[in-house]
């Protein structure tokens, strides 16, 4: 078996480089069949994994060295789902995915895992539809609030400061607060598998979860299951910004459900309108501002390695 590695030497500001160095001698020492490609840009992943189902026929083994966003580039790349085995080693700044999957976080291990595989997961994906396009997530995908965080996480020198010191899920919570004070809640409607359409005045976000966390470990979805054939939603609205801020640190431990404001639902398909257009994310990556958008499953499920 051959496996193929895509790598994002930049993950973690350089650490990805530093640990590829290490996996790729003990792959040599075990004499491993192996190829890997480098990431250089964003969206790059996509390119490299559609040029390989391309030019490789058959059954392919992908191996993610990355972050969240590098995986899901690497799922977006993948054009037949039953030609494909992932295997993951997290070295991002949140590490969502695998805090969701309950994923080790020690990289020998996890290559140790991928190369002696003993479990496999059917993963579900997601979708996200907006204006004739699409864009797959496997954590969560989301409008408002917590999209704004991604994006502005992404130009902020706060990540790459927190980087060095190995804690890059901070920048997160600390741009949330910021963007927290100066958001204007707008209004949004939301329906479900095609049912009623429910009106929510004030909306701070709406986020459809694939795994229960986002963010760099707010825990938003609690009872999110990505082999259940389900999507988990989150609206936030119609609460107070003191009340959003005080949540904030209850969500880390999923504790938030239950409080006025916060609204958890279960479904096939969730249909979003905002009365402004808003930033949207799929797996903390920005996509331009939208109004309309619709969460769904993608038909096949992926299979998937545990480490």
């Amino acid at each position: 078996m051959q496996y193929t590695f895509i790598v994002n030497p930049n993950s973690r500001s350089g650490k990805g480089q530093e640990e590829w160095s290490v996996i790729e001698e003990i792959l040599k020492e075990h004499q491993t069949d192996y190829q890997v490609f480098f990431t250089s840009r964003r969206n790059h992943a996509i390119k490299i994994v559609r040029s390989l189902m391309e030019e490789e026929p058959g059954e392919l083994t992908l191996i993610v060295l990355g972050g969240d966003g590098t995986l899901n580039e690497v799922i977006n790349g993948i054009t037949d789902f039953s030609r494909v085995t992932l295997g993951y080693i997290p070295i991002g700044s949140s590490n969502d995915f695998a805090r969701g999957m309950h994923l080790t976080k020690n990289y020998r291990k996890a290559l140790h895992s991928i190369l002696n595989p003993s479990s496999y997961v059917n993963l579900n994906v997601g979708v996200a539809h907006f204006q004739g396009k699409e864009r797959r997530f496997i954590v969560s995908s989301g409008i408002g609030y917590d999209a704004g965080i991604c994006h502005q996480v992404l130009v902020s020198k706060l990540k790459v400061f927190f980087n060095k010191f190995h804690l890059g899920k901070l920048s997160y919570p600390a741009v949330g607060i910021e963007r927290l004070l100066k958001l204007t809640p707008k209004a949004m409607t939301l329906s479900m598998d095609g049912g009623d359409v429910i009106p929510f005045p004030h909306t701070y976000f709406i986020a459809a979860f694939n795994t229960q966390y986002e963010g760099g470990g707010f825990k938003f979805c609690p009872d999110a299951d990505p082999t259940d054939g389900l999507l988990d939603i989150i609206v936030v609205a119609g609460i107070p910004k003191w009340k959003a801020l005080l949540l904030l640190p209850v969500a880390l431990f999923g504790k938030h459900a239950g409080f006025n404001g916060i609204y958890l639902y279960r479904c096939h398909r969730a249909d979003i309108v905002s009365v402004a257009a808003l930033p949207v994310h799929t797996d903390g990556e920005p996509v331009f501002l939208k109004r309309q958008l619709c969460f769904a499953l993608e038909p096949e499920n992926l299979r998937f390695i545990i480490s």
